[in-house]
């Protein structure tokens, strides 16, 4: 699958991405931004847009980097995370409206990401998307405020995952108060980056001692509760309106 550009994005004049197109058919499909880790646009994100491809959907895996690479965007990436305003947001925007539009696509756009960019795809909920699939993303504060009428939400998270425990518990009782639909998920043998493949080399020790690892049974789980809710809040039609 081809890297692209996409343009009117706030960040840079064309925002680097990769596009995967589902291998049979000829659409219109629905779509999937995909957000990556705080690694940046790594093979293991194009994998990812892959397999929702494989399973039908169109999906675009932005780089949110494209600026100036990570170790200039970085600050200022995580700076519009944490403060929910910024360029990062301008470009999921135009990577949004570039999918919608597409010929071959439904207009329907889903959000899926990790870690980082699951912190994205839980604040994008809000957003104009029509489902979100944060995979540990951490919470806003005031997650009771910013995820009013929000998309249906599908999360994953680990237990072994130190840095967010508990945020499974307490987005699954924001989502129920709010009454947004939701399958929020713990996995007990999970730690953080349970569905990510790393290529880490010789860090990859540190990695597993810091519970950043793959987990197979887990991620598996987590991707068939992700296809099913995207199946069904992602295919459908949106109601019409009154």
């Amino acid at each position: 699958m081809p890297d692209i550009s996409i343009p009117g994005a706030e960040s840079a004049p064309e925002l680097r991405a990769y596009l995967a197109v589902p291998p049979t058919g000829e659409g219109p499909w629905p779509a999937v931004v995909v957000i990556h880790e705080v690694f940046g646009l790594t093979d293991d994100t194009r994998q990812q847009a892959d397999r929702l491809a494989a399973a039908g959907y169109l999906a675009v895996a932005p780089d949110l980097y494209s600026a100036g690479g990570a170790l200039r965007c970085l600050k200022s990436t995580f700076g519009a995370l944490n403060s929910g305003t910024g360029a990062a947001f301008g470009d999921l925007e135009a990577t949004r409206r570039w999918l919608a539009d597409r010929p071959d696509s439904t207009g329907r756009v889903g959000v899926l990401g990790f870690c980082m960019g699951g912190g994205f795809a839980l604040l994008a909920a809000t957003r104009g998307f029509d489902v979100s699939a944060p995979n540990y993303g951490q919470l806003p504060k005031n997650a009771e405020e910013v995820l009013r009428g929000a998309c249906p939400v599908v999360a994953s998270y680990g237990r072994r995952d130190v840095a967010l425990r508990g945020s499974a518990d307490r987005l699954e009782g924001v989502l129920t108060e709010l009454g947004v639909p939701h399958d929020v998920k713990e996995y007990p043998d999970a730690g953080h980056s349970f569905l990510n493949r790393h290529n880490a080399g010789p860090f990859r020790v540190l990695e597993r001692v810091a519970g950043f690892n793959y987990h197979q049974p887990s991620a598996e789980d987590a991707w068939a509760r992700i296809l099913r809710f995207f199946a069904e809040h992602l295919r459908a039609e949106r109601p019409a309106q009154a």
